[in-house]
């Protein structure tokens, strides 16, 4: 391709005007209309124009509306790395000036141009002649030969007349290629708002984003990078290179490079020779052409879509215009699963925190039960999330004498535990003292209250018991009646009161109960009493007395479990809602 020129009007005739074969425009015809696919048209087109002209070189050359270059769409002939890199601009070399005068251009000997650069050594003439659709030059059919001289007016006359004819086969397959490639878009499209936005794992969204994308662009290298925290820094979170997984752990910087120019700009930047632009920053060596396209969510970029390719030129407009559409979708379906990357990991670390709020809670628990002459205890806690507001404790008083809690705190999880913690502490701080059940519940109350929280407060029974006397005293704040079960016989203790935190002027009644061989205890929170069945039905304070009466000749480790049994075959494996604890004293025969 050279830089000089002759016009055909200029050229010496050397050779007779033949008449044209009508039969030679009829195969033009069929040749160009049997087919919309372009690369088929563009080979049916190179045999066709063999069959009456001879050449060594023959190329297609497309235009590109907005740089104004050339490019060669189709060559035979062509050493492939100058087919994939030759760009011209219209104006230069022969071909960009047969589309600048949109008449063919004939050169009878390219060693005379001054100014020829030529991509094969031995051509020695060449016959450029413009595509022309509705007086707009889309491209040049370009021929080269060894001989000089090799081509004629008469040829550059009869390869005129076939390239109208050529040029509107190229410009409905280049539609039809145009509407066939919005169509796998639109496909595109659909499946990326449909399937990538259901895909919540980033590292499967971003290879899933690669297989979409190569669907509609046949891309050599691929990267998702992603605005770190600062803003400041893009990542490379993930890079494909000949469709293989590569790590890539350099950061840019806002700004810095291709991808940086494109986020801080926020706009598309394309480059077909990286070489000539002083922006590249070169991490693949292989890389000539590349294509950086922002992710922009809700006004805000969040990251580059970069893709590479090894020939000068490859990416085009159109490629822009795809990628653009397609990142829209994309950054949605980033964000979206980067929001559940974080909603996931605060989860995980709120569990590890429960759990190691869990095992405090349970640490607070009684390790052991007391081992009393004349009386056995068992308690089971089982709370309805990680931790609960349930809380029972054993506290030793002198003379054989024991304290035995049983409580409750308004609402559930964390907040209740860490309340139900707090009680308890206050509870065991006022132990020492050996204060009565009344007293130490009007202790506890007057401690909350100066501590009061809005809607918490507890419910709590405290008891004391006398191992040596078999008497039982219990105080009442709220939670349900205890059960005195005697000769199989059930009797609830007529103990009640206020729950603490709430009222600071209130007053606390104790009763006593002497106890008789076989005699059980039985205290629960009221989440025993309100588990619910499927049904919605409650398992009710009378089905605690039918199975206390059932089971009160075992031991209170039984009759504990044999609670906690009827409750789970009532709830028919419907999950607690409320805390559930059971604390069992039985006397000794």
């Amino acid at each position: 391709m050279s830089t000089g020129s002759k016009s055909l009007a200029s050229a010496e005739e050397k050779h007779d005007s033949q008449p044209l074969d009508p039969f030679l425009l009829l195969e033009v015809a069929d040749a160009v209309s049997a087919t919309l696919d372009l690369d088929e048209l563009l080979h049916r087109v190179a045999r066709v124009v063999e069959k009456v002209i001879q050449f060594n070189i023959f190329a297609i050359l497309l235009r590109e509306p907005k740089s104004d270059e050339l490019y060669i769409r189709f060559s035979l002939g062509h050493p492939p790395e100058v087919a994939r890199s030759f760009r011209t601009r219209v104006g230069e070399g022969i071909t960009g000036l047969a589309a600048q005068r949109g008449e063919a251009v004939l050169v009878n000997d390219v060693t005379a141009e001054p100014h020829y650069i030529g991509s094969v050594p031995e051509v020695r003439s060449e016959l450029a002649v413009p595509l022309i659709v509705k007086k707009r030059v889309i491209g040049v059919l370009d021929i080269q030969a060894p001989e000089l001289g090799h081509f004629t007016p008469e040829h550059a006359r009869l390869l005129t007349l076939i390239a109208s004819r050529i040029a509107i086969a190229i410009e409905n397959a280049r539609l039809y290629t145009r509407t066939s490639h919005q169509a796998k878009i639109l496909t595109v499209l659909n499946e990326i708002s449909r399937e990538l936005t259901s895909i919540l794992d980033l590292d499967v969204l971003f290879k899933r984003i690669g297989e979409l994308l190569n669907r509609v662009i046949d891309y050599q290298m691929f990267s998702i990078l992603l605005l770190d925290g600062s803003g400041q820094r893009l990542q490379h979170r993930f890079s494909l290179r000949f469709n293989e997984k590569v790590q890539v752990k350099r950061e840019i910087e806002l700004g810095k490079g291709l991808v940086g120019y494109a986020a801080q700009h926020r706009q598309p930047v394309l480059v077909p020779d990286v070489s000539q632009d002083p922006r590249y920053i070169q991490l693949n060596p292989e890389t000539r052409s590349e294509l950086a396209v922002p992710l922009i969510y809700k006004e805000s970029v969040i990251g580059v879509l970069d893709l590479e390719h090894t020939r000068r030129g490859y990416f085009r407009e159109a490629h822009v215009r795809t990628l653009t559409t397609l990142a829209a979708q994309i950054a949605i379906a980033i964000e979206n699963a980067r929001l559940y990357d974080r909603v996931t990991r605060q989860e995980r670390r709120m569990e590890r925190e429960l759990e190691m709020a869990r095992q405090v809670q349970y640490s607070l628990l009684p390790q052991s039960r007391p081992q009393l002459a004349h009386a056995e205890i068992a308690a089971q806690f089982l709370p309805a999330h990680t931790i609960g507001g349930d809380l029972y404790d054993f506290l030793e008083y002198s003379l054989g004498r024991q304290g035995i809690a049983l409580g409750d705190v308004s609402g559930k999880g964390a907040p209740a535990a860490l309340y139900a913690a707090l009680a308890s502490g206050i509870m065991r701080s006022t132990a020492g003292a050996e204060p009565s059940p009344a007293e130490m519940l009007a202790a506890i109350n007057a401690s909350l209250n100066e501590r009061r929280l809005e809607s918490h407060f507890l419910t709590l029974l405290y008891t004391i018991w006398d191992d040596q006397q078999q008497v039982m005293q219990v105080a009442n704040s709220g939670v349900p009646m205890p059960i005195h079960c005697r000769d199989g016989h059930v009797e609830r203790l007529d103990s009640t009161g206020l729950p603490l935190g709430l009222f600071e002027d209130a007053a606390y009644d104790e009763m006593t109960i002497q106890s008789r061989a076989g005699d059980v205890f039985v205290f629960y929170s009221d989440g025993i009493s309100d588990a619910r069945n499927r049904g919605g039905h409650s398992f009710g304070d009378e089905r605690v007395d039918q199975v206390v009466a059932a089971h009160c000749t075992e031991s209170a480790e039984d009759i504990v479990q044999a609670i906690f049994d009827a409750v789970a075959q009532h709830r028919e494996e419907v999950a607690p809602f409320d805390d559930e604890t059971v604390v069992v004293l039985k006397v000794r025969g």
